[in-house]
């Protein structure tokens, strides 16, 4: 009977930022995640116990989203708990501010890899789950470097190439899933503020930023995680196919 009313959701980029505030949010003792990074072992295993002390059974597993096997391993352990998926928050990317003639054809290549490829593959991998699913919900998380081109004369080719096929991936799979009762939306954050040191912007860069920002902060992956929550939840079960923008009001500039 526990098995039966427990919700199965698989999150990727779960060690830090957007990942790590979304399984915070959503951590209670019907929940069984399954989580995973590339590398970060530490951060996510930090979560994972965060998870465990509010009931929610939490497994983990590090490793490349462009590895077949290691794909497959991930898909069948999110199924351990209740034999099925229920959700899927694709939340894998980085920012790359090369510019052409900056990035080669492997870096472009493991952009789209990363954040579009391993979407469709894992979406392949489990889609039956999906469709037996009683709130069966699909979340991408995307970027605004597809959309405010060139803000505060920064572009992010790779990125935006990766983050504008994993929006047409979403809306695509939205329309196939509808008839099955499943909702597929993306979520397009503004800039949002980082766990830890590592940026592809500098503090001056960030400053300029800031300043254009309507809001006049960044976002904070908290913020993320609220609508992550909400569009998961039965209050969003008519919501479908569509990419949300959550940016301090960045798209009005």
């Amino acid at each position: 009977m526990m098995k039966s009313l427990m919700k199965s959701i698989l999150i990727t980029g779960a060690a830090s930022g957007i990942g790590a505030a979304t399984v915070k949010k959503l951590a209670s003792k019907n929940i069984s995640f399954t989580l995973t990074t590339k590398s970060n072992e530490k951060g996510l295993q930090l979560i994972a116990e965060q998870a465990k002390k509010k009931g929610a059974r939490v497994n983990t597993l590090c490793g490349d989203l462009s590895n077949k096997i290691f794909l497959e391993t991930l898909v069948n352990l999110a199924r351990n708990d209740t034999g099925n998926i229920d959700q899927f928050v694709a939340n894998a990317g980085y920012a790359n501010k090369q510019k052409f003639g900056e990035f080669s054809n492997d870096e472009i290549n493991q952009s789209i890899q990363t954040m579009a490829i391993s979407f469709s593959s894992i979406i392949n991998l489990c889609l039956e789950d999906f469709k037996k699913s009683n709130n069966a919900r699909i979340i991408t998380i995307s970027s605004f470097v597809n959309k405010n081109i060139g803000l505060n004369d920064n572009i992010f080719p790779t990125t935006a190439a990766a983050k504008g096929a994993l929006e047409a991936l979403t809306k695509t799979l939205a329309y196939q899933l509808a008839k099955y009762d499943v909702t597929v939306n993306s979520i397009s954050p503004g800039y949002t503020k980082k766990d830890g040191s590592h940026s592809a912007l500098s503090s001056e860069e960030w400053t300029k930023i800031i300043s254009k920002i309507p809001l006049s902060r960044l976002a904070k992956p908290e913020d993320i995680a609220n609508l992550v929550a909400f569009l998961l939840s039965n209050q969003a079960a008519y919501i479908t196919g569509q990419v949300i923008k959550i940016d301090g009001g960045l798209s009005l500039v």
